[in-house]
Parts: C-alpha cells; structure tokens; sequence
C-alpha cells in the first residue's frame, strides 16, 4: 500500500497559484497538467520500487502463555537492514478483545541500526487466540509517499487463569515472604507420618520418644518426622449455572481458576499428586493425579478454555465417576456456589459416596456487594430493598455453610482478592496437621 505524503500534497497544492497565474500570463495554466503528471508519476515510482525493498526484519517475543485480567508484556524490535537511516511508523496487532497501551510508534532507524518498544496488553477472557501481524510504514525516496506493509507476524496467543499470579508465588515462596499474599503457615505440630532422622529430646512430644533407640543410647531420643508427600490432590471444577453469575465482572469460573491454579502450583511444590474433574450435567473431563510440573501444566491445558453453560450441574454422576476411578484417600476441592440450604443438602449428599474415604472441602467465591449493600445506610426504599435483600442473601449462603459443616464437609468462602491466599492457607493447614 503508498499512502501519500503531507509533502506531496502539498506539490500537488502548488498547481493551484500556478493555474492562477495563467489568467496574467496566458499558456502558463498548460504546465498544470504536465506538473500534475510528474508529481503523480514520481510517487507512484518511488513508491512501488521502495515496498520492493527487503529493508526491515520485526521481531515480537511474549510469553507463550498470557494471563487473563493482568497486563502481559510485549516487546517489538525493528532493525534497519539497509545503508540508509529511515523514518518508520510500526503498529502491532494484538488478539481481540485486549485492553492495551501504546501499540503504535514512529522512530527514525539508523543504517543498520536497530529499536525496541514494549507495550502491555490485557486479555479479558480465556482461550485460545493469536496475534493478528504487524504494520510498518517507512518512508521512501523523495519524500513523496509513505509505503505500508503487513509484516508476517501472526503468532498464537494461549491466554490462560492469572499464570502471573503463580509466578509471584514462587518468588515471595523463595523468599520466606508468602504472608505479603495473604498466605499463613500454620503453627499447629502435626506428627507427620514419614520418618527422617533421630535426634536427642529437647522438650518435644512424648509420642515421638523412640524408646528402644533410647534405651540402646541411654538418653532420651525422639523421632523427626517430615510431612507425608506424595498424597492425593483432586481440584473438581463445577462449570454448570451455578457459576455463570459475575462478581466485579468476572465470572465465579474465572475467579475459581485463578484460586485452582494458585492451589495446583502449591500442591505440587509439596511433592503430592494433583488430579481434576470437570462436571456440569455431565463428567466433562477427568485426568487421574500425577505429580509433577508437567502434571500441572496438562491440568493448566485442560482448564484454560473452560466455560460455563446454563445447566444443572449433576454432582451424583460427577462424584460417582470419581469415586469408580479414584480409590485413595485425598484432598477433594469442589469449586461451585450453592446459595441455600436446598442446593447444598443436595450437593451434600451426592458428596457422600466421597466422604468415607476422602477429606472434602467446598470453595465458593462471595461478592463484595453483598457486604456493600449490608453496611449501607437506608436512605430511601430502594436502598432499604437493597439492605433487606442482601441481609436474606446473606443468611441463605451461611445456611448453606452450616449445612456442609454439619455432613462433614469444610467450607472455604471468599471474596475474588483473598480466595487464592485462603485456599493455599487452608491446604497448607491440612498438610500440617497431617489430616490426609
């Protein structure tokens, strides 16, 4: 594509006195055409041999993996591969649906020279995407006309739950300082069941007093115990109408897939095996528990295109199929949102064909509104409607809660910025206390 200069424009703006000046000096306007012919002949030419040119070599680099709702850095470099300095206006082309920054900058390239820019985009939903090329103009000889290409730089784009999240876990983990997340450690002294080492009794619990290591050493010896690895860990993913409802627009399932992944991440820094379940009014996906980095990225692949369909989620069907496929004891985490002591006596109920054998908890996500509307002041009858209603809500959800507490089953419910940090937290306290 040539797309005309300000300068040429203003060749051609030109004719315009000269065709004047020939009402004074007559045969004068009969340059105008032949001026006109030039111009547009010039531009033409210079414009079709300079996109002949092979000048221009774009390089995008991003991560493979991009995180919904965080800003995702991307970095465009450009480098002049000819003897001469250019002028050059770039604009890259990211996936749809993406708030960004800055995508678009002019420069000036020195004789093969090089420049690099950066610009953050924001992907608003989960799944699979790319990266649409990028646009160069640089401008050609004269002067006359800028030249435009698409360069070939379409490229795939994954956009996955907060992966940025767990990056910064791993890095305030490195450094002792998870509590900056919301993370506690519990102090609880758990026995564990894996033995380590002996060592001389400093005041510790008489159950670990090895008597017979005591008796051969003539002092005091205790056990040292390390937490259990190795357990199960099942993340079950409720992706019917239950979490099709918003908070702070963002889906239930999006604010449940960024506390799954955060939970997977920590589980397998533990050393334990992680499975998943997907369910809605049938068993979408299962994969058996495995350890392992590429366990978690297989359950980060199997996830990252979830959505929630208006259906009634079936748990009987979804719990029966696991409990066929899974026999050993672990950590069952249910993400779904039963709202009333109706839903979660039924979901109670299809959860105990688990709870025999396996320790469960259900997670759902609760919305700052609802404590919002509680706390306003009633100054119209709207707003005593708004009160009234979320006061009722409230009390059906904690219904819920005491419904799943009294058939055995833990409960954790949040709000969207503290739901990964309580959710590490608990199954961290589960490990502790050696409960699985």
């Amino acid at each position: 594509m040539i797309v005309p200069t300000k300068f040429f424009w203003a060749l051609v703006a030109l004719g315009i006195p000269i065709a004047f000046l020939g009402a004074a000096v007559p045969g004068l306007e009969k340059l105008v055409i032949p001026y006109n012919i030039i111009i547009f002949t010039t531009l033409i030419v210079s414009g079709v041999l300079a996109r002949k040119w092979d000048i221009l070599q774009i390089d995008r680099s991003a991560d493979d993996i991009l995180s919904v709702r965080v800003p995702n850095v991307v970095k465009l470099t450009v480098e002049n591969q000819s003897s001469q300095p250019l002028r050059v206006i770039v604009r890259d082309e990211p996936p749809n649906g993406c708030v960004l920054t800055q995508h678009e900058y002019k420069m000036r390239l020195p004789a093969l020279g090089k420049k690099s820019f950066s610009y953050t985009i924001t992907p608003m939903r989960r799944g699979n995407d790319s990266f649409k090329g990028t646009y160069v103009r640089w401008l050609a000889p004269l002067g006359l006309a800028w030249v435009q290409k698409k360069f070939d730089t379409e490229a795939p784009a994954h956009i996955y739950p907060n992966v940025l999240a767990v990056r910064e876990y791993e890095l305030l983990k490195q450094r002792g300082q998870l509590s900056l997340m919301g993370v506690r450690r519990s102090r609880a002294k758990g026995l564990g069941q894996e033995f380590e080492s002996l060592r001389d009794y400093n005041d510790d619990d008489f159950r670990t007093i090895d008597w017979k290591a005591s008796a051969r050493k003539n002092r005091l010896v205790v056990r040292n115990f390390e937490q259990e690895k190795n357990q199960g860990l099942i993340v079950c993913f409720d992706v019917g109408r239950h979490m099709l409802g918003e908070v702070q627009q963002v889906s239930k399932l999006d604010c449940s897939l960024d506390a799954g992944l955060m939970l997977m991440n920590a589980a397998e820094r533990e050393g334990d095996q992680i499975g998943l379940l997907v369910f809605s009014n049938i068993v979408e996906r299962w994969i058996a528990p495995k350890r392992g980095r590429a366990q978690v990225a297989a359950l980060l692949d199997a996830i990252h295109d979830l959505h929630a369909d208006p259906v009634q989620p079936d748990y009987d069907r979804a719990f029966a199929h696991m409990a066929a496929k899974w026999k050993r004891r672990s950590l069952v985490v249910v993400f779904t949102d039963v709202e009333n002591e109706l839903e979660a006596t039924e979901l109670a109920r299809s959860l105990g064909v688990l709870n025999r054998r396996h320790l469960l908890m259900v997670v759902r996500v609760s919305d700052p509104r609802l404590r919002e509307l509680k706390k306003q002041e009633i100054s119209s009858d709207r707003a005593l409607h708004h009160r009234a209603a979320a006061l009722v809500c409230d009390q059906e959800r904690l219904s819920a809660a005491e419904v799943l507490v009294a058939n055995g089953i833990q409960t954790i419910e949040a709000e969207p910025q503290d739901l990964s940090a309580a959710l590490v937290t608990a199954y961290l306290s589960v490990k502790k206390r050696s409960l699985i």
